[in-house]
């Protein structure tokens, strides 16, 4: 036979469910929606020169975002 839980219980066990599956989505995302990117610099396109100035490509390892580096 099964055991009988609770109502509270099971809405208990459902809010969890649900709260683990939110966490697994925003997983890695929330960081970068806030300004805390994770900058490396992009391999295939390492550097560039624009008017004698190079120019480094870098990253978001977590969200892909890219921004360019005047070094």
């Amino acid at each position: 036979m099964a055991d009988v839980i609770s109502l509270d219980e099971a809405a208990r066990r459902k809010a969890a469910r649900g709260k683990r599956a939110r966490q697994a989505r925003a997983s890695g995302r929330t960081l970068c929606s806030r300004g805390f990117h994770k900058w490396a610099v992009d391999q295939r396109k390492q550097f560039d020169v624009r008017a004698g100035k190079l120019v480094t490509l870098e990253r978001c390892e977590r969200c892909t975002a890219t921004r360019t580096r005047l070094d």
